[in-house]
């Protein structure tokens, strides 16, 4: 998730940078700002890879994520992720970056898995595991039929490389440019992914907020996207941008994503509030009113 440079001349594009990121990250680094934002986009993308697992271990432990996660919660976090590995996808990005789209893709699976196996073993409503499943095959077969086609690379494959939660989102502007049809494209799917990724805290702070509490949630795995999209949004604005590119067309290229990320981040900061204020309530609710001896 950070912007950068494209495949180009080393020599003539990048002479006081590092030949190994611009190898295998396609990034520039002439500048202390260029490889603190390459630090940070890598930070960023350990912490989203690893976000799920301290749910899926609570989960597991508890056995109670279709009464603690919102089902919604989990279909907006893969329509994001699904949105952004076609947007890796068409934009033929690097190998690290389409993997890593397709990681994020495999892991929500488990837990939207994870979440319909728990509700059929509480079964809680008659027929809502019926009505998930049938919601989550709607949204996997959503995702296959906007998959590309064998012929669909050649055209798109000048896309600049616009997507959310990638390792990088590329643009090889050299100046200030309007955007291209191609451009948009890419652009319009990031941005849709952002949109995704924003939406879907909503439903959990609705769930929090009706059951009072924050009971078989982690909170780990919203501290560590708190501070995956901080890294992201501090990638972005550390980045120097190409010579010839002002700063204010630099933003505006990157604009979808860092109100996506900050936006994001602001609901799961949210979220964390709810915790402290639920575990405050639920302790105050157990405190005896007369204690021992009549006191």
């Amino acid at each position: 998730m950070m912007a950068g440079a494209s495949t180009g001349n080393f020599t003539s594009e990048c002479p006081n940078g590092s030949l190994f990121v611009w190898k295998f990250l396609e990034e520039c680094t002439e500048y202390d700002r260029d490889i603190a934002s390459v630090a940070l986009g890598l930070f960023s993308v350990l912490c989203f890879m690893v976000s799920a697992f301290p749910q899926c271990f609570n989960s597991i432990r508890n056995g109670n994520m279709d009464q603690a996660v919102s089902f919604w919660f989990l279909l907006g976090w893969l329509a994001g992720d699904s949105c952004n590995f076609v947007g890796a996808f068409i934009a033929q990005q690097l190998p690290m970056q389409t993997y890593t789209a397709v990681y994020y893709v495999i892991v929500d699976l488990v837990m939207v898995s994870m979440y319909s196996y728990y509700k059929l073993k509480n079964r809680s409503r008659q027929y809502g595991t019926a009505i998930n499943a049938i919601a989550v095959f709607m949204i996997l077969g959503a995702t296959v039929s906007m998959l590309p086609g064998e012929g669909f690379g050649s055209p798109i494959q000048g896309m600049r490389k616009f997507t959310s939660r990638s390792l990088l989102t590329v643009s090889d502007l050299s100046a200030n440019q309007k955007f291209t049809t191609k451009e948009i494209i890419g652009f319009t799917i990031g941005g849709l992914s952002s949109v995704f990724y924003l939406v879907s805290r909503l439903p959990q702070l609705r769930r929090n907020w009706r059951r009072k509490s924050t009971e078989g949630v982690s909170p780990t795995l919203f501290a560590l996207m708190i501070i995956g999209n901080l890294a992201y949004g501090l990638s972005v604005i550390l980045k120097v941008p190409r010579k010839g590119q002002s700063v204010v067309n630099y933003m505006v290229h990157h604009f979808p994503w860092l109100v996506g990320s900050l936006g994001t981040m602001g609901l799961d900061l949210s979220i964390l509030c709810q915790f402290f204020i639920y575990r405050e309530q639920n302790s105050e609710e157990r405190t005896p009113l007369i204690f021992a001896g009549g006191h």
